[in-house]
């Protein structure tokens, strides 16, 4: 007799991009991270461009990019709200 399945599925993954064909490193820090304490890693194309795909929670997180050390915009996110320190962080909702 099979049990059934009673866990919830997976949030869904959300893929993160930015583009720097001449960075030697591209980190995704952010709400879901603990920001710098547990960077993630992005991996890099052939193309330049950088990518990485997480699983988050539905709701709102604010995130920011490392490159070369380096904080940085997601140029892609239209979304962007002030943070402490006199620059913005971009804004992923996940449904």
């Amino acid at each position: 007799m099979r049990k059934k399945n009673s866990h919830k599925a997976d949030p869904p993954k959300q893929t993160f991009a930015f583009n720097a064909p001449a960075a030697s490193s591209v980190q995704l820090v952010g709400d879901f991270t603990h920001w710098q304490e547990q960077p993630l890693s992005l991996k890099k194309e052939t193309s330049g461009l950088w990518r990485v795909s997480v699983e988050l929670p539905a709701g709102t997180h604010h995130y920011r990019f490392l490159v070369d050390g380096e904080w940085r915009d997601d140029p892609e996110c239209t979304v962007r709200v002030p943070n402490p320190f006199g620059s913005e962080n971009s804004v992923r909702v996940v449904a």
